[in-house]
Order: structure tokens, then C-alpha cells, then sequence
């Protein structure tokens, strides 16, 4: 990366899916002879603000941004969405939601006042026990993609805007041109069996988009569209039994794109072994450049007006 870091830098710091305030106590280069982690090239050992230092660890460079306005959005627009998941997965289930959601990590509250004193620190412990049993997807997001999520979270939650759908081109169809596309590059590519890997890989991003979408991808005033899309395509009582729509044939690129970065998020719940994990790792970061080259086309340049009966709908 061209981007350098230094020692005693407030920078932020990816942990699991989200992003948090940390500075830079230590720095070293890795090669195979000296790394701590199996992984090679620059490393930092770094300290999360406001946690105890038992959380203190090294990190490779791709885990690292600087602390710069873009970014502190980028960590604002990720704890946004992973709230919005956690809110509806809590209302099936309170109990879980007060034991301490993603939310709460990221909080940083200094009241004391969200649960047990020890709390925080018996959940980090357990998601620390999980990751060193389960795989981990390190994507690279590109600082372009960084910059739209932010740009798609203040149009809607800001600025009280919505994505116009449906779209075009919708995900079903992003995601075969993406298919066509690696195809399309033969030899050339690096992914591993393309012929063979792809129809998987695109089937199991659709049906993942199609099952998120409205419980993880959507901000709270994006719900009454949503509920009006389902109406008009799914549910309603013109929507011919065989003629209903999946989600993906309806969204576009902005909700792929948080479908995408919520990917880490995804597997650490998941059973894929290493392996598996890295297949999908490649296929999605090539995925990622994909939508950067044709960024003008994929993504909307404004947002909509939300409409008066949406605004009453959001409010009720």
C-alpha cells in the first residue's frame, strides 16, 4: 500500500466487520523468517481507544486507515448498518439484543449504564474465542467504493433521500456481467477455476442478497419503499403466483455494494472453512474492482426526494 503509517498515529482499525479509533504503538516488516502472524510485509501492533489493553494485537497494514474525515464516515456508515441489523434481529429476540449487540462494542459508553460491568469484555472475549476458531475475509475495498457508502448513508439518513427503484442494472444483472467479464478474460485472470467456481459463487452472492436485504441492508427510512416494493412485486394482490420478483431483480448497486462489505461479517457466523473463505474472498475483491471501473453506470449520481407517503409511512 502507498499509503504509510507511523508509531504513536491515531489511525482507525478494522475489527470483524467494523471500524474503531486505535493508535499505533509498535511497527515492523514480517518476512517468513520473523512473522508472528504467518502473514508477511508491514505490520502494526496496535491499541484500541477505551479498551483494556488485553486487546492490544498486531495487525497487518490492509486492517489500517487513516484517521481522516472520509473514513470516520465510512466507520459512522458501518456502525449505522450493523445497528440497523442488530435493531431487527433484537426485536425477535430481546434478551440476546441487551446481552450485548455489535452496537455496543462500538458505542464506547462510559456510563456503565448497558449492562454489566463486565459485560463488554465477557463478549469480546467470546468473539475473540470465535476467531480464532473461524476463518477470516479481509476485503479490499477500494477508497472510491469507501467514499459511495458514505455518500449513500448521508443521502439517506441525513438528508432523507432514497435509492430510485426499481434500478438498473439490477443485481441479477451486475452480477452476470461480472460473470461474463471474468469469463471473458480467459487465461489472463488469476481467480482460481472460473469456469467452475463462478455459477456458484454468483448463485450464493444472489440468494445471500435476496435473504439480507431486508433484514441487515436497509436503513430504517428505506423501510416503507421496501414495503411497497414487496407489495407491488411480491405480495400484492396483482402479483400473479408464479410471477413474483426476487429483491435482486429490483435493487441495484448501492445495496450489492453494502451486501459486499458486510460479507466479513457474514462468514465469521459461518460454517466455510479457509478454504472456502478465500475462493470467495478472491471472487469478491475482483468483484469490487469491477463495480470501481464501471462506477458510472452501476451507480445512481443523486437520490430521490422520498415521497410524501413514504415520509408519513417512516413516521408512524
Amino acid at each position: 500500500m502507498s499509503l504509510s503509517f507511523t508509531v504513536g498515529e491515531r489511525i482507525l482499525c478494522y475489527h470483524g466487520p467494523l471500524v474503531y479509533e486505535a493508535k499505533i504503538l509498535k511497527a515492523e516488516t514480517w518476512d517468513e523468517t520473523n512473522t508472528k502472524l504467518s502473514t508477511v510485509g508491514p505490520h502494526f501492533f496496535v491499541h484500541y481507544k477505551g479498551w483494556k489493553q488485553t486487546w492490544d494485537e498486531w495487525v497487518p497494514i490492509t486492517r489500517l486507515l487513516k484517521f481522516n474525515d472520509t473514513n470516520v464516515q465510512l466507520q459512522k456508515a458501518l456502525m449505522a448498518q450493523a445497528s440497523a441489523a442488530a435493531s431487527t434481529s433484537g426485536s425477535s429476540s430481546k434478551g440476546k439484543a441487551h446481552s450485548g449487540g455489535v452496537m455496543k462494542d462500538g458505542s464506547s459508553s462510559r456510563g456503565g449504564g448497558l449492562g454489566r460491568k463486565d459485560g463488554r469484555g465477557t463478549k469480546r472475549g467470546r468473539e475473540e474465542d470465535d476467531s480464532s476458531k473461524k476463518p477470516e475475509m479481509k476485503l479490499n475495498v477500494p477508497e472510491v467504493l469507501k467514499v459511495l457508502l458514505v455518500d449513500d448513508w448521508e443521502a439517506i439518513t441525513k438528508n432523507s433521500q432514497l435509492v430510485t427503484v426499481p434500478r438498473s442494472p439490477t443485481v441479477v444483472e451486475i452480477l452476470q456481467e461480472f460473470k461474463d467479464y471474468v469469463i471473458g478474460l480467459g487465461k489472463s485472470t488469476t481467480l482460481r477455476e472460473p469456469e467452475l467456481v463462478l455459477p456458484t459463487i454468483i448463485s450464493g452472492l444472489q440468494v445471500y442478497f435476496d435473504r439480507s436485504l431486508g433484514a441487515n441492508l436497509l436503513y430504517r427510512f428505506e423501510r416503507p419503499q421496501y414495503a411497497e416494493i414487496r407489495k407491488q412485486y411480491v405480495t400484492g394482490p396483482k402479483v400473479q403466483v408464479g410471477q413474483e420478483k426476487d429483491m435482486s431483480a429490483i435493487y441495484g448497486a448501492e445495496h450489492l455494494l453494502r451486501m459486499l462489505v458486510s460479507l466479513p461479517q457474514m462468514v465469521a457466523s459461518s460454517t466455510m472453512d479457509a478454504e472456502s473463505v478465500g475462493l470467495v474472498r478472491d471472487y469478491v475483491n475482483e468483484l469490487l474492482t469491477f463495480m470501481v471501473n464501471d462506477r458510472s453506470r452501476l451507480f445512481l449520481t443523486e437520490y430521490e426526494s422520498s415521497s410524501l407517503q413514504y415520509q408519513n409511512i417512516s413516521r408512524s
